[in-house]
């Protein structure tokens, strides 16, 4: 899979600021917190990834076009 653009890098910083709250639901990797995981975006990386700190202690990134996260509420998270 190609990196993405920078356009690409914007967005998602944008609409994954630092301190969003996420719940994973899916991740192909044998290091995966469990789907279901909820954790806290630290910032976006130049390759669109979520820097996390997962609730249960992992810090896996979350991959562009790859892994799967769902944004919580105020109220979710």
């Amino acid at each position: 899979m190609p990196y993405p653009d920078r356009k690409t890098v914007a967005h998602v910083r944008a609409e994954f600021p630092a301190g969003t709250r996420v719940e994973l639901v899916k991740m192909d990797d044998p290091q995966a917190p469990p789907v279901g995981t909820k954790g806290t975006v630290l910032y976006v990386d130049d390759i669109a990834s979520l820097c996390m700190r997962w609730d249960n202690g992992s810090s896996l990134h979350v991959a562009y076009g790859e892994d799967l996260v769902k944004k919580l509420g105020e109220t979710e998270g």
